[in-house]
């Protein structure tokens, strides 16, 4: 008996449109992506572990990271994505063991409004899932609290050159099959300027509660020409789960000579229960080098410590990660 499947019958029909058109059909059809692998080690002596390596099973040594493929095609007011994603980062941060990152068709109505249906990365938050988008390697605990995607429709329009706005209806974002049998929903929106993002989502998200509310500040500064200070800050709430977190995280980017950047990523994160609130914080000290054309390797040294949570069984936990990314396209 021959099994469907939809992954392997999305790829190849992509691909089979792609080579069997027009050569002016064929540059509607893009394929670029990344691949990435590290090493980190804990220097605190009383335990083995990792901190904030984005994976369903962190490494104390080698690692693996996530192979990123996404395959897009566009033609006329119409187009289509499937970015697929293998590997421990993609299994932590996606569901259907993270083969599929996003998938999504669109419908370009005019130049300033577009349509989206499907499923997209959030738009939520400084870091995103695929680590060749990101300055730093490790991830914040504001990604880590997320939402990582939704499942739904989008409404983008840009109102202006600096002005835009998004609405969007999906399922709760912690339902992650692809269907949605709780017949919840949550609303979404989003207003940016000038590269300052307000991002709002309310309603159910899946864990039982329908009245969380997530509010989230995205936005940053050119200090001078090659000085960097992002901002990202948080907030989550539900009065019937008595629950939720808050939080803000800085990034300070310095740009040299060679393609080498130093960063700087200060973060303090709270989460609030009933039963009281718990706080840390993180300092993330990130050197990101470009060796060749599309390849980067990242140096970081990472200091989190807690009052109110253990690592590993220790209050504190240092560790450094070596990780490399090569992205193509």
């Amino acid at each position: 008996m021959v099994k469907f499947n939809p992954i392997t019958f999305t790829i190849t029909m992509l691909c089979f449109n792609s080579f069997s058109q027009t050569k002016e059909t064929k540059s509607n059809f893009s394929l670029s992506g990344s691949v990435d692998t590290y090493y980190t080690t804990n220097l605190s002596t009383s335990s083995l572990g990792s901190v904030g390596i984005l994976s369903d099973n962190s490494a104390n040594g080698f690692g693996l990271g996530m192979a990123n493929a996404v395959l897009s095609y566009e033609k006329e007011k119409i187009g289509a994505v499937a970015d697929l994603a293998f590997g421990p980062r993609a299994n932590a941060a996606n569901a259907y063991e993270g083969a599929i990152n996003q998938l999504y068709v669109y419908y370009q109505a005019t130049d300033d409004l577009r349509f989206t249906l499907g499923q997209f990365n959030t738009f939520f938050g400084y870091e995103v899932i695929a680590p060749a988008a990101n300055f730093n390697y490790s991830v914040s605990y504001l990604f880590n609290a997320g939402p990582f995607s939704h499942t739904g429709l989008k409404v983008d329009y840009t109102a202006s050159e600096d002005l835009s706005f998004m609405l969007a209806v999906t399922n709760p974002h912690l339902i992650t099959e692809g269907t949605n049998p709780t017949d919840d929903y949550q609303l979404g929106f989003q207003a940016g300027y000038k590269g300052q993002y307000l991002n709002l989502v309310y309603g159910a998200d899946g864990s039982g509660f329908k009245d969380f509310l997530y509010l989230d500040y995205t936005g940053g500064f050119n200090i001078t020409d090659d000085f960097y200070l992002g901002i990202n800050g948080a907030y989550a709430n539900s009065n019937d789960a008595d629950a939720g977190y808050y939080g803000v995280a800085l990034y300070l980017q310095k740009e040299f000579k060679n393609e080498f950047s130093l960063g700087l990523r200060p973060e303090f994160f709270t989460t609030t229960t009933s039963t009281g609130d718990l706080s840390q914080s993180a300092y993330t000290l990130t050197l990101n080098k470009g060796i060749m054309k599309n390849l980067k390797v990242i140096t970081e040294f990472r200091y989190d410590t807690s009052d109110d949570v253990t690592f590993f069984n220790d209050k504190s936990i240092t560790g450094v990660t070596l990780a490399a990314i090569y992205s193509f396209e």
